[in-house]
């Protein structure tokens, strides 16, 4: 079943009923869940005698099929590196030492492609699933493409996307666009309490309101990580920048950090939300991601000019559009902690004039 603050675009679905569009673009924010909606949508289509309500019966045969995880006419084209972690395999590397791809690459489309060839198992709907589909480089997006323009008979594409601006623009205008609002703050609070998800106020906050990734930080150790996070940053800049930097790779390095998916890019994500808060204190806003650090933010805020916090915003976007592969690590987390205590020591003295 859908989430409750999904109801809506399932009315969607069942409306569309024998009239569905070839291609369907789910875009919206992360950890509202996209994927468990395009699967539940995947579910509908395979079964061959969905309830009243639209929702897959659960007991026929390619419902049995599926839920056993062997139904042939439902693909799904997803990064090697995410396939291991669906089967908790984390952190593990596949022989040769070779981590796994984060990129849906061209032969994934070429099988596909193959695949949608021959007939669907039953002569009905088959469901391919991209996701997400901005994984893709521009062959693969290409090679993808071609089968958007060309569409084969009685196959529903689903690319699920947190980020549609980096989708090719011929891509986006082959799928019709279902977009994912970020869910009320009330339902998605709720559905944290319902599953006793411990400080669920502030993950949601820190997960910028979306349930689904507020939820994983709790159950990956997430939690921990975000205090250990907020200590490291608060010390700034009485700590050294160089120092932290070298804690902060070991940090990255350890078992649990490889275990649980942390890496550079969402470290780096943090502490853009960490600034974005500074910046909204000192243009009056509100602390959106790190309420139980009001009070430490407001004291770094008053350090900023209006100037300086944006620029030292700015800074930190810079770092993250290189964070996904930096060339050297320690020097990575170098220059942007010095660059971030930077903002901070140069604005001082200047609000005290």
């Amino acid at each position: 079943m859908v989430f409750e603050w999904q109801t809506g675009l399932w009315r969607r679905v069942i409306d569309s009923a024998g009239r569905m569009p070839h291609a369907l673009l789910l875009a919206g924010p992360a950890g509202g869940g996209k994927r468990v909606f395009a699967e539940t949508l995947a579910a509908r289509v395979l079964c061959s005698q969905p309830g009243p309500e639209g929702y897959a019966c659960g007991v026929c045969e390619d419902c049995v099929w599926r839920l056993s995880g062997n139904h042939p006419d439902l693909i799904r084209v997803i990064p090697e590196a995410d396939r291991e972690d669906r089967d908790d395999t984390a952190g593990d590397k596949p022989e040769g030492g070779k981590a796994a791809s984060r990129q849906i690459v061209i032969e994934q489309i070429r099988d596909l492609q193959q695949t949608l060839t021959t007939g669907g198992h039953r002569g009905g709907q088959r469901v391919a699933i991209v996701d997400p589909a901005e994984a893709m480089n521009l062959f693969t997006a290409n090679a993808l493409l071609k089968l958007l323009e060309e569409p084969t008979t009685n196959v529903l594409f689903l690319l699920i996307s947190s980020a549609p601006k980096r989708l090719l623009p011929t891509i986006r205008s082959r799928c019709q666009t279902w977009a994912f609002p970020r869910p009320p703050a009330e339902a998605a609070a709720r559905w944290l309490v319902e599953r006793k998800v411990p400080d669920a106020a502030a993950l949601l906050a820190f997960s910028g309101g979306m349930p689904l990734a507020a939820a994983d930080l709790a159950e990956g150790g997430g939690a921990a990580a975000r205090k250990r996070f907020v200590d490291d940053i608060a010390s700034l800049p009485g700590k050294a920048p160089l120092r932290l930097a070298s804690e902060w790779e070991s940090w990255l390095k350890s078992k649990d950090s490889l275990a649980s998916g942390f890496d550079m890019p969402t470290l780096v994500v943090w502490l853009q939300r960490w600034v974005s808060d500074l910046v909204s204190l000192r243009l009056g806003g509100p602390v959106r991601f790190f309420p139980g650090q009001h009070g430490i933010l407001q004291g770094l805020s008053a350090r900023l000019s209006v100037d300086a916090a944006l620029g030292c915003y700015n800074e930190i976007t810079q770092s993250r559009r290189v964070s996904q592969h930096p060339l050297n690590a320690r020097l990575f987390l170098e220059d942007m902690l010095l660059r971030y205590a930077r903002c901070l020591q140069a604005a001082a003295p200047a609000m005290r004039k």
